[in-house]
């Protein structure tokens, strides 16, 4: 799930991506797991009134089922049948009715996530907005995203797209080489994810698409240039990442660390001459296509998270705010309520630090003092001296920013402020 998600009592940043439970991956960047500090090590919370997080405004929805389950996807996913959807949508009535009783208001955004919610017929993608109407509100105010795979639609049902409310769509492309997506376990081919592409575009929708990189026998530049050339106006791409107990991770696939650099950097150089400019570690967009919905977890506001395994960021009253992690599928059917992590200000502070540094944007120093009553210039001052030294970050006004080499080496950067002991 796009978002910072919990798992075994530790908070850890997944990454932030786009569409990563289409994908199915993990993008390139820092993935430190941490829960506040390390253990046995103090930590201060600061004895003045912070700012507070404002009242949630975004919404990610987890839809799990998908067509078919790639051999690289760690998320939580599923075959579906017509009973387990149906038990879905009543429990999400339940989730839903629960989470807005305490929190009302109109959405800013709301993000159909999973899985492939797309695999969703046309009455069941219309249940659970119906869920959304009787609560916040449908559509978002904003942008209302759907992520989609390429063999989900057509031109007709893009229209029924349309007409439900949905005004983006993120495009589970992944490469635009039948070899690389055989690799992959994708049951679409190379000009397929294309022509998805263009036909969303005519049909008007806000557009998004994916690319995979670092994949064995892949030719990045070409995907690239090829994805790049179809004039959609953000492209999330992402290093294809093995992980624990997939499929791939059991047949011993590896992926090239010089290689997925390389990658990294050939990614910011061609799409940049078609006008698509990093503005995060793995998004690339025109300007004014950026993400919407993600800079809410970027710049660490609060948001909802409905359905398995979804998390939500809510605040609470005299404190930072408290995430919540939602069961998977069969515990979240049985009504279990989520696992629940309190946020201290050390935590804040250092997750701002590892998704404020993955965007152009960067970190806002004096809004994070504000939230949190901890100055980072002052706590840290050794890693940032090093760093500034380095060429790794650089301050523009009140904001920290990673540089282009900063970015390439962000996760080592970041692994030294959870090893340096903060500074009272």
């Amino acid at each position: 799930m796009p978002g910072i998600t919990a798992k075994s009592g530790v908070i850890c940043p997944a990454g932030l991506s786009e569409t990563e439970n289409t994908a199915g991956n993990k993008p390139r960047g820092p993935l430190i797991e941490h829960s506040g500090r390390s253990a046995g090590m103090p930590v201060k919370e600061p004895s003045h009134q912070v700012v507070p997080v404002s009242e949630p405004r975004s919404l990610y929805l987890h839809i799990p089922f998908c067509p078919s389950i790639c051999p690289y996807c760690n998320f939580h996913k599923m075959r579906r049948n017509e009973g387990l959807v149906a038990a879905f949508l009543e429990r999400l009535t339940e989730e839903a009715g629960a989470l807005y009783a305490h929190f009302g208001g109109e959405l800013d955004t709301i993000y159909f996530g999973g899985g492939t919610p797309s695999h969703l017929s046309d009455g069941e993608l219309a249940a659970v907005i119906a869920i959304l109407e009787r609560t916040w509100g449908w559509p978002a105010k904003k942008e209302t995203t759907l992520e989609a795979d390429p063999l989900t639609f057509d031109r007709n049902r893009l229209d029924t797209f349309g007409v439900l409310g949905f005004d983006r769509l993120s495009i589970g492309v992944q490469s635009s080489q039948d070899d690389v997506l055989r690799f992959l376990g994708r049951l679409h081919r190379g000009h397929e994810g294309l022509a998805a592409i263009d036909m969303a575009l005519e049909a008007g929708f806000n557009v998004s698409a994916d690319l995979m990189t670092a994949v064995p026998g892949q030719d990045t530049a070409r995907d690239l240039h090829t994805l790049a050339q179809t004039g959609v106006p953000h492209l999330s791409v992402y290093t294809l990442t093995i992980e624990p107990q997939t499929p791939f991770a059991r047949r011993g696939v590896t992926v090239d660390q010089d290689r997925d650099a390389d990658d990294f950097e050939l990614a910011h150089t061609v799409l940049h001459g078609y006008g698509l400019e990093r503005y995060e570690v793995s998004s690339h967009a025109r300007p004014g296509f950026e993400s919407v919905h993600n800079r809410v977890y970027w710049r660490g506001s609060t948001f909802f998270g409905l359905g398995p395994s979804a998390a939500s960021f809510l605040p609470v009253r005299g404190a930072i705010g408290e995430r919540r992690k939602n069961h998977v599928i069969k515990a979240w059917l049985a009504g279990e309520p989520a696992e629940v992590l309190p946020v201290t200000a050390e935590d804040y502070l250092l997750e701002m630090l590892m998704t404020g540094l993955r965007t152009r944007h960067g970190v806002e120093l004096d809004t994070l003092a504000a939230r949190t009553g901890l100055h980072l210039e002052e706590r840290y001052r050794p890693v940032l001296e090093d760093a500034f030294k380095q060429g790794l970050l650089r301050r523009v006004g009140r904001r920290l920013i990673a540089t282009e080499q900063g970015l390439l080496r962000l996760d080592g950067l970041l692994r030294r402020f959870f090893q340096q002991p903060p500074q009272d």
